[in-house]
């Protein structure tokens, strides 16, 4: 009985191969979910089904940035992002098409700075209230937040702490 061994280049071409084929596998797989948490997440309340604001401080406690692209939510027909700007002594509120969040950095939606626009509410919501708003993240990822509904002047804090969810 004789046993064939392969020679010593076939060996190395073979697990050469080998290790092509599992770095391929590698930088295949999806990438990690971003490390973004939601924090203070509340809906300046209107009366009369008028358009509503959404604000919410997102960090990234991840190493790379984040990209926010899009925002959705069961008691909205419609959600996008602005940014208001002084242009020519006013101010302006700019549509904005994705939010990107730096590694280990902060992004706060404020009246005068970024919101969302809650439009076409699909049902009815008062003060006290809790509205979840998924964002859409650029790798594919989605956050969850449990957004407080209160009145326009109102200044206090939110009566339990905004927590999200990646799904």
């Amino acid at each position: 009985m004789s046993l064939k061994l392969p020679t010593a280049g076939a060996l190395c071409v073979s697990l050469g191969l080998a290790a092509l084929t599992w770095n391929a596998q590698a930088s295949a797989l999806p990438a990690a979910p971003p490390m973004v948490r939601a924090e203070e997440a509340w809906i300046r309340w209107l009366p009369a089904n008028l358009p509503a604001a959404g604000y919410v401080t997102l960090i990234n406690d991840g190493d790379r940035p984040s990209t926010v692209l899009a925002a959705s939510s069961p008691g909205y027909g419609e959600i996008s992002f602005h940014r208001s700007r002084s242009q020519g002594g006013s101010m302006a509120m700019v549509p904005v098409d994705k939010i990107t969040i730096g590694p280990h950095s902060t992004v706060s939606f404020a009246a005068m700075g970024y919101h969302m626009m809650l439009m076409q509410p699909t049902q009815s919501a008062k003060p006290g209230d809790h509205v979840p708003i998924t964002l859409r993240f650029a790798d594919g990822s989605a956050l969850t937040i449990q957004f407080e509904v209160r009145k326009p002047d109102s200044s206090r804090e939110p009566s339990s702490p905004s927590t999200g969810s990646f799904q």
